[in-house]
């Protein structure tokens, strides 16, 4: 099978992306692409899926699973540092020039919106924040920054979660610390790729039932796997408990019940529903916010359908 040239649309290089919730079937499809292809590199876009210590609870492609074809950026980055969009970005923009370099295509894939919207687009170039502000914000109750919030930026206020802690701190220290609000910042966005690169698209949304189906079966497969000896061994670290490793999906509550506060059941079902609420996030943000001509596959995916739309996309990226 012919490799496409990475010459591609208006002599663009082309970059493939698989996005979507979590257990939509997108790792999958990616290796059925990148081998479809022939020459294609998968790239992680998973902010949990980045960590060495989160093999099993993150999903994390296992050697079968990536079926020969290379992958980049899975399992890079230890649980003791604090990973985020920005860093994942820089990482991201390398791995891509690198593989374009050696004629490969690079293949997105993950479901963290936040990532792909900073490659893409960019990142507000937010000055670093005064560390008294900062101190004085995370000081606050949730309560107490939602009502500083309203005041100080109503519209961010209204648009974020009222229980979204972090976002709400954020905001509130961004603008008393800069005297600008996040969304003002937000739309100078530099360092994005996306006029630098020929992209195809593809949003997963399958059926809700199917999608919480298959994060209830995939957290039981976990828990048999090992995933409560995989927490064991982070807890046993004795990492800040407010580092993202240790908020991930199943650490948690995985952790209460090697404490004994809960039941390996209890546990389990604690882990399943925080899982389904979070692929209900993601459903609802990728089924608004990426442009409206990226294509949405709404269907379920299955052996056969994986290989016809890796073909199908294949042919998109061949033809510009």
């Amino acid at each position: 099978m012919a490799s496409p040239s990475i010459s591609s649309r208006a002599g663009l290089p082309p970059v493939a992306l698989i996005a979507g919730p979590t257990a939509s079937g997108k790792s999958a499809l990616a290796v059925a692409l990148a081998k479809a292809l022939g020459n294609g590199t998968v790239v992680n876009a998973d902010a949990s899926q980045v960590y060495t210590d989160l093999a099993l609870l993150s999903a994390r492609p296992s050697d079968e699973d990536m079926q020969g074809v290379p992958h980049r950026l899975f399992g890079h980055i230890d649980g003791a540092e604090a990973h985020n969009a920005a860093r994942w970005s820089d990482e991201a923009r390398g791995v891509i020039a690198h593989a374009h370099a050696e004629g490969k295509v690079p293949v997105l894939v993950g479901g963290t919106g936040l990532y792909l919207r900073t490659l893409l687009h960019g990142i507000a170039p937010v000055p670093e924040i005064d560390p008294v502000i900062r101190e004085a914000v995370r000081a606050l109750s949730v309560a107490e920054a939602q009502a500083e919030l309203a005041k100080a930026d109503p519209e961010a206020a209204t648009r974020l979660n009222p229980a979204d802690s972090t976002r709400i701190a954020r905001a509130l220290e961004v603008v008393r610390s800069t005297g600008r609000t996040l969304g003002a910042w937000q739309e100078q966005r530099e360092g994005g790729i996306a006029d630098d690169i020929a992209l195809t698209p593809l949003v997963l949304l399958p059926p809700r039932d199917w999608l919480r189906d298959r994060c209830d079966r995939r957290l039981t497969l976990m828990f048999n796997a090992g995933a409560i000896d995989e927490v064991d061994a982070l807890l046993a670290r004795h990492l800040d408990p407010d580092l993202p490793v240790m908020r991930a999906i199943g650490v948690p509550q995985i952790a209460a019940h090697l404490r004994g506060d809960l039941t390996r059941e209890e546990a389990l079902e604690q882990a399943q529903a925080a899982t389904r609420q979070y692929a209900k996030r993601q459903f609802t943000w990728f089924r608004h916010q990426p442009p409206p001509d990226w294509p949405r596959h709404p269907e379920s995916l299955n052996i056969t359908s994986i290989k016809e739309i890796a073909i199908i996309l294949r042919d998109r990226l061949l033809t510009g």
